[in-house]
């Protein structure tokens, strides 16, 4: 009895546990808010000091190292046994392939004073391939789509961009399909690559031309392989994960009925993601078409040439005409492709009447195809498109016309707002990233980077301040982070509000989607056009027209994180009294942090893509320094840190927006 009353937890009794501990836990937010004031705090007394300024014609020790090598290698390049027998005989190959597609349709050869195939020819192809891998309307389009070429007077330069595009493609899908099968079939190939595709695909279009012109000179060889390299990551990673989405119990049905691994390939898992490999084959197309007009800066011919030039000398309605025409292309490329993974995703039944009387039908516009590039080869009327471009010389003189008349009667307006958005925000936050000490902001950005994003994130931030400040162009970097940061404020913000009426609302995403989808298809030249007219040649026409490219993606994103939060959730929140301000603030919203926190990442990479192609309408920064250094020889090695510095940008910007989306999303 004395034993029992001195150890009762022997009779079955349990004691309550003692009271947990309460952790304290410190929101986000206002460390990184605690970060900042501090900043700012510190800034009033250091402001000024320590700030690496450098002139536009300065250069440090790197850059100059930079054009001795570059000196070195134009001496070296035909005795260099690397350039001589690795290099050169590259840009043969991609020279000789360039050369046979213009001349097969853009360019006139040695004995021909028109193309191998003319306009006639061109536009009875492109129609007969549209039809055959999509439907009657997806050929019509592109009839009309390629005639318009013509009739804007563009149609020699609408052709040499096509080349361009179609040589890049087809050398970026020569190792891009291989490597993205191999990535589907391989779990430890599938992890190497993974981290190379997303450097990839965060850095700017303009960072693959200085150190490709290195290598293979300015012209279209360089353009077409920074091309093809810009655009084979989509074309990898779609294929990869359209192989491992096929299911398990398919390739263990194909196994266990004998087929070898290559059967298993060709017979199951290719023709099962046959639809997904096309649409990779589509992002590809596009990602060349927006490559091959920034190329432009490279010497490579065709439309973004035109534009180019047209914005350097503020001939707003060339510009206008020209990015019409890359519109137009990159609708038809876009729809074709769209429609081709369509019908890779409906076909079957080949021995159903329809597919029968369609085969005949595709057999007689073979026919007729076939006919009209003869013609186009034998008769000058059939290669020369007819006309003078008078479309085209419309639309430039309306256009001109127009952008005077804004000019003139909206220059009040568009003049207060650039002036309240400059002063109120742009201005003062640039402000403190270039006149506080470099190593405040570095401090201030691996702070923010491991609160954000955690240790590793930070640690990252840390590389990359420490490698921006031996690029020698670090004010150059916080000029371009100042106008990066402003303008994913109001890409946000823009995605916030259209992105949350988009999730509630089935008609509102229904009436935007198409928009989104064809904004999102058009290269980053030409969203400068109209912005340039309206706002002239400043740092705020490239910030806005940043805004409007990034803003497709961000919506869209927040909009299907929006979607997502469970219905049953809302009708909860709605049960208990809350109205709908209240819904979105206190249960979507927050549900969708994650989405949130993706969008942002996917803004900044769009906007600073889009901040340094603004270089081209007086955004400076580092975008101006990678022109320059395209243009100007001794500024090649300042133009060649500013594109790595581009890089850095947008690394330290993915690494810590990814790692807070993975945070926000446990």
């Amino acid at each position: 009895m004395t034993v029992a009353m001195e150890k009762p937890e022997k009779t079955g009794t349990v004691e309550p546990p003692a009271p947990a501990r309460r952790v304290r836990t410190v929101n986000r937010a206002v460390v990184v808010a605690a970060i900042l004031l501090l900043w700012l705090v510190l800034f009033t007394v250091l402001r000024g000091k320590q700030t690496l300024s450098l002139a536009a014609a300065d250069l440090t020790d790197l850059h100059r190292w930079f054009n001795d090598v570059n000196d070195s290698i134009g001496a070296d390049r035909n005795s260099n046994p690397l350039f001589l027998y690795f290099f050169n005989e590259i840009r043969l190959v991609i020279d000789t392939l360039v050369t046979f597609v213009q001349e097969l349709i853009s360019q006139p050869s040695a004995d021909r004073p028109v193309p191998q195939i003319g306009w006639l020819g061109v536009v009875g192809i492109a129609g007969y391939v549209s039809w055959a891998v999509g439907n009657w309307r997806v050929a019509l389009l592109a009839v009309a789509g390629f005639t318009f070429l013509g009739l804007q007077g563009l149609w020699q330069e609408s052709m040499d961009t096509l080349a361009l595009t179609l040589s890049a493609v087809f050398v970026a899908l020569l190792f891009a399909i291989p490597l993205g099968v191999w990535a589907g079939l391989s779990d430890r190939f599938h992890r190497i690559v993974t981290p190379f595709l997303d450097f990839m695909q965060t850095m700017p279009t303009f960072v693959y031309l200085a150190p490709l012109t290195l290598f293979f000179l300015i012209g279209p060889a360089s353009a077409t392989i920074a091309t093809a390299i810009y655009a084979a990551p989509p074309a990898i990673r779609i294929t990869a994960h359209a192989i491992r989405s096929v299911p398990e119990t398919t390739v263990e049905a194909a196994d266990s009925m004998g087929a070898t691994r290559r059967q298993t390939l060709l017979k199951v898992l290719l023709p099962m993601s046959k639809r997904t490999v096309v649409m990779g084959v589509n992002q590809t197309i596009m990602a060349a078409l927006a490559m091959v007009t920034i190329a432009a800066l490279i010497d490579a011919p065709g439309l973004g040439k035109t534009v180019v030039q047209a914005l350097q000398s503020l001939d707003v309605g060339t510009a206008f005409n020209a990015g019409l025409a890359i519109v137009v292309m990159a609708i038809v490329l876009d729809r074709v492709t769209t429609a081709a993974s369509a019908r890779a995703e409906t076909a079957r039944g080949s021995d159903s009447p329809f597919l029968k009387w369609r085969r005949q039908l595709l057999a007689a516009g073979a026919v007729v195809a076939l006919v009209l590039a003869y013609l186009s080869h034998t008769y000058v009327w059939a290669a020369e498109f007819p006309g003078d471009g008078g479309i085209g010389s419309s639309i430039a003189k309306t256009t001109a016309d127009v952008t005077t008349w804004a000019q003139d009667n909206l220059s009040g307006l568009t003049n207060a707002f650039r002036d309240a958005l400059t002063n109120g925000l742009l201005n003062p936050f640039q402000t403190v990233l270039t006149d506080s000490p470099w190593w405040l902001v570095g401090a201030a950005l691996v702070a923010i980077g491991t609160v954000l994003g955690g240790w590793r994130a930070g640690v990252t931030t840390a590389v990359c301040v420490g490698l921006l400040v031996g690029t020698g162009v670090w004010s150059d970097g916080m000029t371009t982070l100042a106008s990066t940061a402003v303008a994913t404020v109001l890409v946000m913000l823009l995605g916030v509000v259209l992105g949350v009426w988009m999730g509630r609302s089935a008609l509102v995403d229904r009436l935007l989607r198409p928009t989104l989808d064809a904004a999102q298809v058009m290269p980053p030249f030409v969203y400068l056009v109209p912005f340039l007219a309206l706002f002239g040649a400043t740092r705020f026409t490239a910030i806005v027209a940043a805004v409007v490219y990034a803003a497709p993606v961000a919506i869209k994103i927040i909009a299907d994180g929006v979607r997502a939060v469970p219905e049953t959730t809302v009708e909860a929140a709605t049960s208990t009294g809350c109205n709908t301000w209240q819904i979105i603030t206190k249960v979507q919203l927050p549900m969708s942090r994650g989405a949130l926190t993706l969008a942002t990442n996917q803004g900044l990479i769009y906007v600073l893509s889009m901040v340094v192609v603004g270089g081209l309408v007086g955004a400076g920064a580092l975008g101006y320094d990678v022109v320059a250094g395209f243009s100007q020889g001794q500024l090649y090695g300042k133009g060649l840190a500013a594109g790595l510095a581009i890089v850095l940008l947008g690394v330290m910007f993915d690494r810590i927006t990814q790692a807070a989306a993975r945070r926000a999303g446990a």
